[in-house]
């Protein structure tokens, strides 16, 4: 029997919660395809903050290189929103553990669960052949630029005085350009065959850099890859107008960072959106939600989006595919049954069909046992 080694980071506000459904499901699995899963649990983001004075100690770290893949649930809130540049925020966690295990490139799949096509922003006719990946750089750009803050400076405060000024630096490398492109022109060769890449040559330096690279990579080694450039303003429209035309989308940080939430909504919620972080170092996966500190503690969070990240884990750390297709599979049953969060119902739900937190990982576990 097989073992691995799962550094889990619940993180803040509903993070325990959907933490505690994966650590079940993984239990089941565990059982039903000969495996054994090992935790270890760690301190990230606000909760790090409270206990050690940083959003990621070094016992985290050292926790995460460790294990042979990591299980983050959710970071940050309210209670830790600060403008001062001298304090610590639960972001700079999240963003010095992706620098820190060199993972530069984020898969964010998008795909349509039939059972919740009325749960969508748009009308279920836009959402036919909705099949996605978006491919997003991960440790470059304008969240790991240069920047700074300035006071004093001439002509900066209303009235052309001294003022405040402050910048933040997108800056690319071209193998930063190169390594990520190619996991997206491999990631299309296993599905359609076709990648959007995101940009905004008519305007940034880094952009045109970004594309020329793009381009030079596919003649090179992806010519069987269709590619399609696409400036990132036509992108946010093309989403809503006609989001089947996607099959994989590559793009710098900042830009996944917002397209792969607007393209959450095609799903009906964030809480529906995995994700997996892949590099150097030992993988990462994630829901892409928040940590909704708002409901924390209530038991009516949506945990799917934090199982369908197990199932990423499972394929891409541990290549268990069987047990990936049972877990994708029992998801999908249940909302086939018509079960429901409170973020997914719709007025269509049966009452005695919309459930909590843990009610909802029990029923994706009576399915993996069935």
């Amino acid at each position: 029997m097989t073992t691995y080694r799962i550094c889990l980071l619940p993180g803040d506000g509903i993070g325990p919660e959907i933490t505690a459904e994966a650590v079940k499901v993984l239990g089941i699995i565990g059982e039903r395809f000969g495996a054994t899963f090992e935790f270890s649990e760690a301190l990230l983001g606000g909760a790090a903050i409270d206990a050690t004075g940083t959003a990621l100690p070094d016992d985290t770290l050292e926790a995460a290189h460790a294990a042979d893949a990591v299980l983050l649930a959710a970071i940050g809130g309210p209670r830790w929103d600060t403008t001062d540049p001298e304090k610590p925020r639960p972001e700079q966690g999240l963003l010095g553990i992706r620098k820190a295990l060199g993972l530069y490139a984020n898969l964010r799949p998008v795909k349509i669960f039939d059972a919740l096509k009325d749960a969508s922003s748009l009308k279920p006719e836009y959402l036919e052949g909705v099949d996605m990946l978006i491919v997003r750089e991960l440790t470059g750009g304008l969240y790991f630029g240069a920047r700074a803050r300035e006071t004093g400076v001439p002509g900066a405060a209303t009235g052309g005085g001294p003022g405040m000024r402050a910048y933040d630096t997108l800056d690319y490398r071209e193998f930063e350009i190169e390594r990520i492109a190619r996991t997206a022109f491999e990631a299309a060769r296993t599905r359609r065959g076709r990648v959007h890449s995101v940009d905004k040559a008519n305007v940034l330096e880094s952009s045109r850099l970004w594309r020329e690279v793009v381009h030079r990579l596919h003649a090179a080694e992806f010519s069987d890859v269709e590619l399609v450039d696409q400036l990132v303003d036509n992108s946010a429209m093309q989403l809503i107008r006609t989001p089947a035309q996607f099959d994989v989308m590559v793009t710098e940080n900042m830009f996944g960072d917002i397209l792969s939430d607007e393209a959450s909504m095609l799903t009906g919620s964030l809480g529906m959106l995995a994700s997996a972080s892949l590099g150097d170092g030992t993988a990462l996966y994630e829901p892409s939600h928040g940590s909704a500190p708002d409901i924390a503690g209530r038991g009516i969070a949506n945990p799917l989006a934090m199982l369908l990240s197990v199932e990423l884990m499972l394929r891409y750390s541990f290549s268990m595919h069987d047990a990936a297709d049972a877990l994708a599979s029992a998801i999908e049953g249940v909302l086939a049954g018509g079960w429901r969060t409170r973020d997914i119902a719709d007025a269509t739900t049966l009452p005695q069909k919309t459930v909590g937190t843990t009610a909802m990982g029990d029923l994706v576990v009576e399915r993996l046992r069935a």
